[in-house]
């Protein structure tokens, strides 16, 4: 709007009709933007104002009197004004917004704790990484937790954000978080979880109506025996995970799709047992959620997960390797990721490394 008033007055000036008095409009440029916009903006109206102000006064020769003197003094005074009140709200929001953001951040990891560094016959690794969407929390989710049954992983996403997602999150991982110790068969410990969502969603008020229909939540449920050179899957419409084995990377794409949680009445052909691929020694396996593939640069091209797995040197620790894919991701995307991320990396340890990981457990105790 103040650019908008001030071009119009640069038209009345230039065409006949001139006569009307436009000095009060053009005050009003830098007064209107220091309400709505920056600092950087507002000095930018004003300067819009002046050089407006000058082309009038030398288009209708009025150097030299009063009337110019006064309109610049004014202009002059609110524009100052206007700049000073801009970069005081700028930065009474900021703290503010930052003040909000650590409360969302602690938040989220009370529900989303790093993984352990040793589990059984795995060596893990956790990322969480916001989009950085003003004080949102996201709806990504990751667990790793070692049972009788090996090490079992979930990752997921659940569609939206704020508080609601977060609930949800909340949801899916504590029936995770109990029903792995006691529930042999992947596929339940699965079904715990969607019966979770439906439970929450069930809570009167806990979600809008409009958007009951519309929510959802991808997930996968990995597991890794403890004496089995396998992993086995259940995934319920997310991305599918990726092995690195030799040197090359190898997605494990489930034979059939099935639906996310919360949309089991709508589709039919829900998995009845998990699916297995081979997981030796010295294989790495990632699990993450769709914000690093779609992660897109300025030239709209997506994040190129494999090859960028594969380039980096495989005897890096896995946390280590989860900060350099980091790296490679947010220097993609410059720095402006879409959606919020999360991955789990596992590194199958031969008897060797897992005795010596597991005394070295032991010695911290």
């Amino acid at each position: 709007m103040p650019f908008v008033i001030a071009l119009s007055v640069l038209v009345i000036e230039l065409t006949p009709a001139h006569f009307i008095y436009t000095g009060p409009f053009l005050t009003a440029v830098p007064a209107l933007a220091a309400v709505t916009m920056g600092p950087k903006r507002t000095a930018l109206a004003a300067a819009l104002a002046l050089a407006v102000s000058a082309t009038t006064a030398t288009q209708n020769q009025a150097w030299g009197t009063l009337q110019v003197y006064t309109n610049f003094l004014a202009l002059a005074l609110v524009s100052v004004a206007g700049f000073i009140t801009s970069s005081a709200v700028r930065a009474y929001r900021r703290s503010k917004l930052d003040q909000v953001r650590r409360i969302a951040v602690a938040a989220q990891e009370v529900i989303l704790r790093p993984v352990p560094e040793h589990l059984g016959p795995v060596r893990t690794g956790s990322l969480s990484l916001a989009a950085g969407t003003g004080a949102q929390v996201g709806g990504d989710l990751y667990e790793a937790v070692q049972t009788r049954y090996g090490v079992r992983m979930i990752v997921g996403d659940v569609r939206g954000k704020g508080l609601t997602a977060m609930r949800e999150v909340a949801a899916v991982l504590g029936a995770f978080r109990v029903v792995v110790h006691y529930e042999d068969d992947l596929v339940e410990v699965m079904n715990h979880c969607a019966a979770a969502l439906r439970r929450e969603a069930a809570v009167p008020g806990a979600h809008p109506e409009e958007t009951l229909m519309e929510r959802f939540t991808t997930a996968l449920i990995a597991q890794v025996p403890n004496d089995e050179p396998v992993v086995q899957l259940v995934n319920r419409g997310h991305p599918s995970p990726l092995i690195l084995h030799e040197g090359r990377t190898q997605p494990l794409t489930p034979t059939s799709a099935c639906p996310p949680l919360g949309l089991e009445d709508l589709i039919t052909g829900r998995p009845e047992k998990p699916e297995g691929y081979p997981f030796v020694p010295g294989d790495r396996l990632l699990l993450y959620t769709d914000g690093v593939i779609e992660a897109r640069n300025p030239r709209n091209d997506f994040f190129p997960l494999p090859q960028t797995m594969e380039s980096i040197n495989f005897s890096t620790a896995p946390q280590e390797f989860l900060e350099q894919l980091h790296h490679a991701l947010t220097s993609h995307a410059e720095g402006r990721l879409a959606d919020d991320v999360a991955m789990i990396v596992a590194d199958r340890l031969d008897e060797k490394e897992r005795w010596s990981g597991s005394r070295h457990g032991m010695d911290g105790l």
